[in-house]
């Protein structure tokens, strides 16, 4: 094989060692297998291709400054997964199994491992759930495929920590007053491309979006957690749909750790012109700090209103919880909550 170059990697696909497979049928799994090939054989009448009976995770593998491998929280994202699978009403694998099968994938492509001094890179791992039966009603799939993907990564948006300009889509929802916001569904993500590509045209890097019920509530950008920072205190969303995000989860911990007061709750639209700090967080950033920040009466208007954070970098605040994060998956910080798996 061909060394990735480290050093320009983006957060796309690169074709790695194996993928990792295996079957729900009459009430078992079958054996894992590793698989060569990234294309697969399924009928054409699969209920993930007619009813988006799919759900997904996202996590990373990072060589360490002592050499060894981590895995951060991997069994949260089972469990994450298994909520999902339970909505979708499909079977899902156990949290044992899910962090063996990323154990394995990353043993399986440790060339595709970005090396210790690469601090921006690293293996993402995609473990996929589909219904995979032949069917035509309506209804959940009683035979599910698991699947554990992983590629070499770089930065999700841009470089680390660089500061993006964001839009509010308050004519678009990425999902429903109690629907599927709060589980890692396909279905979330098809509903937030069409706002998103029409930002994008705009010159916009994300989209964040409102509560869905009254648009008076902050609920989160297209593809990860909305966070602020208000002088000392980490301030994220509370609402019913929402994901909720392992990373901003973590940076929660952190924050209290750091000695930071921490507030989950709803967060008014109106207190933006309040914070000091805010941006994205989640698994393929940790942060992305937003620079610019705007509100508009639809995505298409040209009459806006502009909030201003910082000066194009990220913040004093921000900075520090990212810089612990990321120490804690790179060997550099002791891992004062047991939050890595070693991969040996």
């Amino acid at each position: 094989m061909n060394t990735p170059d480290w050093s320009n990697l983006t957060f796309s696909y690169s074709k790695t060692n194996t993928i990792l497979r295996t079957v729900y049928k009459d009430g078992a799994w079958s054996p894992v297998e590793s698989l060569t090939d990234d294309n697969l054989k399924l009928s054409a009448f699969s209920g993930c291709l007619h009813y988006a009976i799919e759900c997904f995770e996202g996590l990373k593998a990072f060589r360490g400054k002592d050499g060894r491998i981590r895995l951060f929280r991997p069994e949260e994202n089972a469990k994450r997964l298994q909520r999902s699978a339970k909505y979708l009403g499909i079977e899902a694998p156990s949290v044992e199994m899910f962090v063996d099968m990323c154990k394995r994938v990353v043993l399986e492509n440790i060339d595709f491992l970005p090396p210790y001094e690469e601090a921006g890179a690293s293996l993402y791992l995609r473990p996929t759930l589909i219904g995979t039966n032949p069917q035509l009603g309506v209804q959940s799939s009683k035979e599910s495929t698991f699947l554990m993907l992983c590629s070499p990564v770089g930065a999700y948006v841009g470089g680390a920590l660089d500061a993006v300009d964001v839009v509010i889509a308050r004519n678009y929802d990425r999902a429903a007053a109690n629907g599927s916001g709060a589980f890692k569904v396909g279905g979330n993500y098809a509903c937030s491309l069409y706002s998103l590509n029409k930002a994008h045209e705009l010159g916009y890097k994300a989209v964040l979006y409102l509560d869905p019920a009254t648009k008076k509530y902050i609920d989160e950008f297209n593809s990860s957690n909305f966070f602020a920072i208000k002088g000392n205190t980490y301030i994220t969303p509370k609402s019913g749909s929402i994901l909720p995000s392992i990373t901003n989860m973590s940076l929660e911990t952190a924050a209290a750790h750091l000695g930071m007061e921490v507030e989950r709750r709803p967060v008014a639209v109106e207190e933006l012109s309040t914070f000091d700090e805010v941006g994205e967080c989640g698994t393929a950033v940790v942060i992305t700090p937003v620079h610019k920040l705007v509100d508009k009466p639809t995505l298409e208007s040209e009459e806006e209103t502009v909030y201003t954070y910082g000066d194009g970098q990220c913040g004093p605040k921000s900075l520090k919880l990212y810089n612990f994060i990321k120490g804690i998956q790179r060997g550099e910080l002791e891992d004062v909550f047991n939050w890595n798996v070693f991969v040996d």
